[in-house]
């Protein structure tokens, strides 16, 4: 997935020839970069002191919706799990893909009316994606829960003798049940103590019903035996399995409780392809709206950043930069030569941590001549998703 910069610089007789003269440079003479207006609406400036507060409240929405983005593209990866490979084909913005979004920026006059001001308009979109964040958190969680339950479940179904669920192996006839003086118990027996059991069990204890162990099931390395004696030496026969590494299992045959323990693997299993494809659709809706809204912040950073640098009337271009490969360092030499001149002390790429840059200290960002904000569009990270 591609990395946009997005730049803006002081409009020349026109804006256009703005735009030419980026291209002019990047483009055609040296082919660094393909390049895009990115076109914004007739916004509200306000005073120069709400900009300045502004401008830093609109750094940290920046990241904020950065975050929840990538959060809600990393968890519908996980919900889609072995479709996994179907992700970049759902994240999507306004029904298209987010290179194409982004290239095609359309303000969103429905969502954010330009009529209000810019901090009301950030607030709009910090609201909107706490909302997002909120939902997303509960969703998650439910789905989350679910999930594990039948996991849980599926690995009882499907692990060793020793700590498998028991009650799809187990038939009525292995047990002696309704006496009050006699109980069947199961034993987890190593094939290779097999013939020690066979040996041992009758003698371990007294009271023993004398063949009464079978063999019901066996895994690669186990089998699972019953044996039949009386309760009252229960305590004392269990005790010399365990002196003698045979396992015993506590395990009373109910038939109500086996029927509904079967049942809960399907109930679960069925909530959650239920809860599957609404999930699904919520989450690539939700992303889409969390992108788009990312985005127009980037588009009010852009904006006031532009107007605290280069002053009224608003008059400046900005444009999307899509650096070719390997060429990012040749693209950002030309960009400072071409833009050197609205940087008064002559210092470009100065940390903007040593700088009082409205918007930028403290974001980590680095300073140039020019407007500048990164646009990474690799949103999921390999191997992740949460």
């Amino acid at each position: 997935m591609a990395e946009f910069w997005l730049i803006s610089a002081p409009g020349d007789k026109t804006c256009q020839q703005t735009f030419d003269k980026l291209n002019a440079v990047t483009a055609r003479q040296f082919n660094l970069s393909t390049n895009y207006k990115f076109n914004l609406p007739d916004l509200k400036v306000g005073t120069l002191d709400t900009l300045v507060g502004l401008s830093d409240d609109l750094g940290k929405l920046d990241v904020y919706c950065e975050s929840i983005t990538r959060k809600t593209a990393a968890y519908l990866g996980e919900v889609l799990d072995d479709q996994r490979d179907k992700l970049h084909e759902n994240l999507l913005a306004n029904g298209v893909d987010l290179n194409t979004y982004l290239t095609r920026f359309q303000w969103d006059l429905a969502k954010y009316p330009i009529k209000q001001s810019l901090k009301n308009i950030q607030e709009i979109i910090s609201k909107q994606v706490s909302q997002i964040e909120a939902d997303l958190r509960i969703k998650s969680l439910s789905y989350n829960n679910l999930k594990g339950n039948l996991q849980n479940l599926e690995r009882k179904a499907t692990g060793n003798l020793i700590t498998r669920y028991l009650g799809d192996i187990v038939k009525k006839e292995h047990f002696v049940l309704d006496s009050e003086y006699l109980v069947t118990l199961l034993v987890v027996v190593q094939k290779s103590f097999y013939h020690d059991w066979r040996q041992k069990y009758e003698r371990m204890t007294t009271m023993i019903v004398p063949r009464s162990s079978n063999i019901i099931y066996e895994d690669d390395e186990n089998c699972l035996c019953t044996v039949t004696l009386f309760r009252r030496v229960e305590d004392e026969f269990r005790h010399k399995c365990r002196e003698n590494k045979f396992v015993v299992r506590d395990f009373t045959y109910n038939e109500e409780e086996l029927a509904a323990g079967k049942n809960e693997i399907k109930k679960l299993d069925a909530d959650r392809k239920k809860q599957f494809g609404p999930l699904v659709k919520w989450l690539k809706v939700n992303f889409g709206e969390c992108f788009t809204a990312w985005i127009h912040t980037k588009a009010l950073r852009v904006f006031v950043e532009s107007v605290l640098r280069y002053g009224l009337p608003v008059n400046f271009q900005a444009m999307l930069v899509l650096p070719h490969k390997k060429t990012q360092r040749r693209l950002r030499e030309e960009l400072n030569r071409l833009y050197f001149n609205l940087d008064s002390s002559k210092m470009s790429n100065v940390d903007a941590g040593s700088m009082e840059i409205p918007g930028l200290v403290g974001m980590g960002a680095d300073y140039y001549p020019y407007v500048y904000y990164k646009i990474s569009l690799d949103l999921v990270e390999t191997g992740l998703v949460h």
